[in-house]
């Protein structure tokens, strides 16, 4: 392949942050010997795509298969693409600085809604056709994963396959039936015939797409076009996770990234259920590590790193059933070492005084906490199964503990959200700063500090809320201006995202394959990087609806009955429609639905389907009794397990994707910045850095605010996007 350095590194002088394009980082490996090359991107920038340990996973996971080897690349910052395009230099890979259109296939992740555009940058700037059809024989074939394919129909047109699910064991069995398909001659066409064989991969120019009544009386928005081509597909699922080593070879790059340290997944899943989050549906069942692995995983990873700080990653890293024993074991071996153990992803009900005991030796940076909603109905709605108490128990224990700052994370235009809903965050706020100033010496209550975080929710795919429209960007900043005249303490900081960004999430998230169309053009227009605030062009978005003539405010803010067909149906997470819709009626009735992995099963569906339960390295306790539980109740006079048989006599299936995915504990809320960083950086593949797994890349796109993330310094909470 061609080597780019010699016209590359001329242009680095001109650039910020030229150690972005660097490559021989510590641990980095370009594999000799095979005759098949992959080049995974991560479509934003090094500082945010090479801390996804999604990116990790999925490197190792081909390197370490027979005649595979992948290279890893990030998109250039704006700056280096202008002047890529003004001298004529292709995109490149990171290890071998080879044009990415030179490699016999690209992955590219899609961690998040607002990473389309830059999809579309990056196969331009690899001189590939943006659309799958009008690709060559000789040319690249093009992956996709990540959170976003659970509805791939916004990006389909873009990618050759697209893999639904954990990729650890998915991409390089795509690879493998590329490699062999070219050896024997095959022509494309062939070769995404083959692919559309295997389990949990989407070939999208293999269906054709129905109109809305003809979808509504099918059941699918898709119809093959050929025999043999599945008209469903069910996400992959790595079931050998909880044996999986926690470690795997680890870069540390040169130049800072959003999240510096090390990142051990603990467990891959989470059942809590709440209602608006994605990654809670689409990561299920729920998959621990024993203490013992993690423990030897992090010592190893310390070992061979360097880095001082690790993270115990996944979307809720408390619930493990024996967190306080690897706590424990961690303390102890790294007693004096001077080594800090994060944890991002902390929930209200796990956080008393023996958490806050056994993470006490820490420095302390500030903690973040997601009640999500202000008053304890609309906890109740959207199932978050935590109380006031449980906030405030926890800030309790945490500020007498040695914290001083604290973050709370909260979501409006939740649906069935009132006034006096709004109105309670500002109260829960105030109180929560009452109850840290009271709980420290009084010499040191001037150094307490509280604020909240306010984000758009925005109605994901694969939810008990995909049915939900959100509320019009001007009706959003309403509600913000009434949130704030509603908080009396000027001590109490309130931030809030831009809406505009959250209004193209939810058409992305919603949005069938007419969308594309609208993505394209807005990328014709100049919209890219639209994840940071700065770079974010609204007016492109908007005459691109214009020129293509959809409405998106009718996709985002539609309002439709459990019973209508969703473009992403055909796309399984194992989780059922049924199931997701009687959580739904459930959320109307403000009745909650507890924890499978405390409780009993509720019926979702996800263990029958993908034939794998649940996977606990211990036994559960449940940290506080939920309000109204409801596994096991009737709804419509049918019990709730049934969630997981039949609609109507025809199976019922539920979208949901994952290539690689990425718990939401890893990403951080749109708007939000890690030092001066966009938080959406954090975003990515299995971004929890945990993710286990996608296909060309992953990242969790659940809607959970907060993704419960613990800490500032930890990673952020989950949520899509970000600006700075």
């Amino acid at each position: 392949m061609i080597d780019l350095w010699p016209r590359l590194e001329p242009l680095l002088a001109r650039v910020e942050r030229p150690a972005r394009y660097l490559d021989h980082e510590w641990g980095s490996t370009r594999k000799e010997g095979a005759d098949f090359n992959y080049c995974m991107v991560y479509p934003d920038t090094y500082e945010l795509g090479q801390p996804n340990q999604a990116v990790r996973i999925l490197v190792n996971a081909v390197n370490a298969t027979e005649h595979l080897a992948a290279e890893r690349a990030f998109l250039p910052a704006v700056d280096l693409i202008d002047l890529m395009r003004e001298e004529g230099v292709s995109m490149f890979s990171l290890e071998s600085c080879a044009p990415l259109s030179e490699f016999d296939a690209i992955g590219i992740t899609l961690p998040h809604e607002l990473a389309a555009t830059n999809v579309l940058e990056v196969l331009d700037l690899s001189g590939l056709p943006l659309r799958a059809v009008d690709r060559a024989q000789d040319d690249p074939i093009v992956l996709g994963g990540g959170p976003c394919v659970f509805n791939p129909e916004p990006y389909a047109p873009f990618f050759d396959a697209m893999l639904i699910g954990e990729g650890e064991e998915s991409l390089p069995e795509a690879l493998l039936c590329v490699r062999e398909c070219r050896r024997a001659g095959a022509t494309r066409q062939d070769i995404l015939r083959s692919l559309a064989a295997l389990p949990g991969c989407y070939v999208p120019s293999l269906y054709r797409v129905r109109g809305e009544e003809e979808a509504q009386r099918a059941g699918s928005w898709v119809e093959p076009l050929e025999p043999g081509v599945p008209e469903h597909i069910e996400k992959r699922l790595f079931s050998g996770f909880s044996e999986s080593s926690g470690w795997e070879p680890c870069i540390v790059p040169y130049t800072e990234c959003v999240h510096d340290r090390l990142s051990v997944e603990v467990l891959r899943g989470c059942a809590r259920g709440c209602r608006f989050c994605q990654a809670g549906m689409m990561y299920r069942p729920v998959r621990e590590r024993s203490a013992d692995n993690v423990v030897s995983s992090v010592l190893e990873g310390l070992a061979d790193t360097g880095y001082d700080e690790v993270s115990l990653t996944s979307l809720s890293s408390t619930d493990h059933s024996q967190i306080a024993d690897i706590l424990t074991k961690l303390n102890h071996a790294c007693d004096g070492k001077g080594v800090r153990i994060s944890l991002p992803s902390q929930r209200l009900d796990s956080f008393g005084v023996d958490m806050a005991e056994l993470v006490a030796g820490q420095k302390k940076g500030g903690l973040t906490f997601a009640p999500e909603a202000g008053t304890q109905r609309l906890r109740d709605v959207i199932n978050k199964n935590v109380t006031e108490d449980d906030l405030f128990g926890a800030i309790d224990a945490a500020f007498k503990a040695g914290w001083r700052r604290c973050k709370l994370y909260f979501m409006i235009g939740l649906p069935t959200e009132t006034d006096e809903d709004i109105k309670g965050i500002a109260s829960l706020v105030q109180r929560a700063y009452d109850r840290a100033k009271a709980a420290v010496p009084p010499e040191h209550r001037g150094n307490v500090r509280v604020s909240a975080s306010v984000a758009l929710f925005v109605p994901k795919s694969q939810t008990p809320f995909q049915w939900d429209g959100q509320i019009p960007p001007e009706e959003a900043l309403r509600r913000v201006n009434l949130l704030r005249n509603s908080v009396k303490y000027k001590a109490v900081d309130i931030h809030w995202h831009d809406p505009a960004t959250s209004f193209v999430e939810a058409v992305m998230s919603r949005g069938g394959r007419q969308a594309a169309d609208w993505v394209e053009a807005a990328w014709r227009r100049g919209a890219r990087f639209d994840a940071w605030t700065e770079l974010f062009l609204e007016d492109a978005w908007r005459k691109a609806a214009s020129d293509v003539g959809i409405d998106p405010a009718e996709i985002a803010q539609a309002q439709w009955e459990t019973s209508r067909v969703m473009p992403w149906a055909h796309i399984s997470t194992g989780v059922t429609t049924r199931y997701l819709a009687l959580e739904r009626k459930r959320a109307a009735a403000e009745t909650t639905t507890p924890d499978c992995t405390f409780e009993k099963c509720t019926g979702c569906g996800a263990c029958q389907a993908l034939d794998c339960d649940n996977m606990l390295a211990g036994v559960r306790s449940m940290p506080s009794a939920p309000a109204e539980a409801a596994g096991g109740a009737e709804v419509d006079g049918a019990p709730a397990e049934a969630a997981a048989g039949e609609v109507d006599g025809a199976p019922a299936f539920v979208a949901a994707g994952e290539a690689v995915g990425a718990p939401a504990s890893e990403v951080a809320p749109v708007g939000a910045e890690v030092d001066g960083t966009p938080a959406h950086a954090v975003a990515a593949l299995v971004s929890v850095e945990a993710a286990a797994a996608s296909p060309a890349a992953a990242e969790v796109s659940g809607n959970d605010s907060s993704a419960e993330a613990a800490s500032d310094e930890c990673p952020l909470p989950a949520s899509e996007g970000g600006a700075r």
